[in-house]
């Protein structure tokens, strides 16, 4: 795990630090879960082949929260539709996030357009409640709107075919990664992706991000809050639009990303190399005695080994 650090322009509202590795006194202290105040994770597309269930899965393991935001997309219903693939992994994902309300945690799901049936399902369920967009308050005062971000998507909104048709096409691309990585491997050469490479090397593409970007941030003039935080492009940033602060805490396909708040009211972006990518920097295990939930798989522990 990464953390990346984003100045701000006023010191009494900073919002990002970094996070350090250091050795605990035992074993027991060293693997326990990391406790966050917030965190925010969206996108993982469970029920697609290109979904990072494993990464994610070794995300909600080494982190605890008080609150967990799943801001859109975590089940692909798009895909689910053209035909079903759920291996035990996506549903150790559910099963997981199910265990950590059961134990305390809240959890608030935003649908987003490619799990919009789950709107039908707004309300309260235990520790687990369902909205189209919510307003979080931070521990040092900052309001936060919070939703998926199709809403201002034009395509999604107006030209659904088409919307479709972009997602097959990046479905394809995704689809071509691991043969792509297969051969990069036999020379020696790291994780690369032709789908991000294409997103971020398209000019359509970028300038579509930016548009969007702006467009979120204007959106949340009209709820009186200070930043705006959604996800659905698949594009991690933090970006400051005249007084309003735009967050977007990425996705669990490609980027593997997460937003995360402190005590303190701090946030972090985190950035998860995911086993796939990085087959060699995976922990050993198996004379460990340790089992799943306890494995060596600790966030911080992985970026000491990169």
């Amino acid at each position: 795990m990464q953390s990346f650090t984003f100045p701000r322009r006023d010191s009494a509202r900073i919002f990002a630090a970094q996070q350090r590795f250091s050795f605990a006194e035992s074993v027991k202290e060293f693997l326990a879960p990391r406790r966050y105040r917030t965190a925010w994770i969206s996108d993982a597309h469970l029920g697609t082949r290109g979904c990072n269930a494993a990464g994610l899965l070794d995300f909600l393991r080494a982190n605890d929260f008080e609150t967990l935001y799943i801001v859109g997309d975590l089940i692909d219903i798009w895909s689910l539709r053209r035909g079903i693939y759920w291996p035990q992994q996506h549903n150790d994902v559910i099963q997981k996030i199910l265990r950590k309300a059961r134990k305390g945690t809240h959890v608030v799901y935003i649908p987003g357009n490619h799990d919009e049936l789950v709107t039908d399902f707004c309300g309260a369920y235990g520790n687990i409640e369902i909205k189209q967009r919510a307003i979080h308050v931070t521990a040092s005062g900052e309001r936060i709107l919070i939703i998926h971000g199709h809403e201002l998507d034009a395509v999604v909104q107006n030209v659904k075919w088409l919307a479709f048709a972009g997602d097959l096409g990046y479905q394809f691309l995704l689809s071509l990664n691991p043969l792509i990585n297969f051969v990069r491997r036999r020379f020696g050469l790291g994780y690369w992706s032709l789908s991000a490479y294409a997103k971020r090397r398209v000019k359509d593409a970028v300038s579509f991000i930016g548009k969007f970007e702006a467009a979120v941030a204007h959106y949340a003039d009209r709820y009186d809050v200070d930043a705006v935080l959604c996800g659905h492009i698949h594009s991690a940033a933090i970006r400051e639009f005249g007084k309003v602060t735009y967050y977007n805490c990425g996705d669990w396909v490609e980027s593997c990303t997460a937003l995360v708040e402190g005590d303190e009211g701090i946030l972090s972006m985190i950035s998860y190399e995911s086993f796939s990518a990085s087959p060699q920097t995976k922990v050993p295990v198996a004379s460990s005695g340790l089992n799943d939930e306890t494995k060596m798989t600790n966030v911080e522990l992985m970026s000491k080994l990169e």
